[in-house]
């Protein structure tokens, strides 16, 4: 497989995809049209002339799924897909009611390259469980594309110490995931992405993450480090 999966589509004060741009460039070398699928959001037609504005100078011709009369058809003979950021519930429901979850797990499984923003690398897990979203709808089924065997938290966010707020923690919520369920938790700062080839992955981007794990500590990922040992993890979800 070859997988984008960034944590976020834009860094603070920065344009659309900018800061990945040359992973971004490596991941679609060679293709020509790239399928978006911008379901994680409402306005389609807006956010698929974004993207499209976005790569546009990388000559990538952007076309909307939600422009095609059969969107599986259209997945089959894309030459990439991006399936954008937003809110993962919303995203995971279209997906399951369109047929997408089976059609882009095949051609991704076939060599089709995948990227994912935020939502769309929530998905690309075996669950949404880990998302970071209100549920604004229902989806069928919290179960996702799976191209990855392990969960990933985009917009992983550490604690502050010297904070007032009295919500939850990202940490005290992954930390609560891995109390019902055994599966490694990549938490990954904006600005980070994880990029996969094959049977290797490898976190890329300007920041790092934190992998957490049922059990034990979490441990500080730096960019660069390998991290191919995860594509070989053995999820266990709704575990004592």
């Amino acid at each position: 497989m070859e997988l984008l999966l960034l944590s976020s589509s834009t860094k603070y004060a920065g344009r659309l995809l900018g800061h990945a741009l040359g992973a971004v460039t490596g991941l679609l070398a060679g293709r020509e049209r790239l399928l978006f699928v911008p379901y994680a959001r409402r306005d389609h037609d807006g956010y698929t002339a974004a993207v499209h504005s976005a790569l546009s100078p990388l000559g990538v011709q952007v076309e909307g799924v939600h422009r095609s009369a059969d969107p599986v058809a259209a997945v089959h003979e894309a030459d990439a897909v991006f399936v954008g950021g937003g809110n993962t519930f919303r995203l995971l429901s279209a997906l399951h009611r369109q047929g997408l979850v089976t059609a882009i797990r095949k051609v991704v499984g076939a060599g089709t390259p995948y990227m994912g923003a935020s939502a769309g690398t929530n998905v690309a897990c075996p669950s949404l469980r880990t998302s970071n979203d209100m549920p604004i709808v229902q989806p069928s089924s919290f179960d996702a594309l799976g191209l990855v065997p392990f969960q990933i938290n985009p917009h992983y966010q550490d604690p502050e110490p010297t904070s007032t707020r009295m919500g939850e923690t990202r940490q005290q919520r992954i930390t609560e995931f891995l109390e019902d369920n055994s599966v490694p938790v990549l938490g990954m700062r904006d600005g980070a992405w994880l990029r996969v080839s094959g049977e290797r992955a490898e976190l890329g981007g300007t920041e790092g993450a934190r992998l957490f794990t049922r059990g034990a500590d979490p441990t500080e990922v730096p960019v660069g480090r390998d991290l191919s040992r995860l594509l070989k993890t053995e999820a266990r979800y709704d575990v004592d």
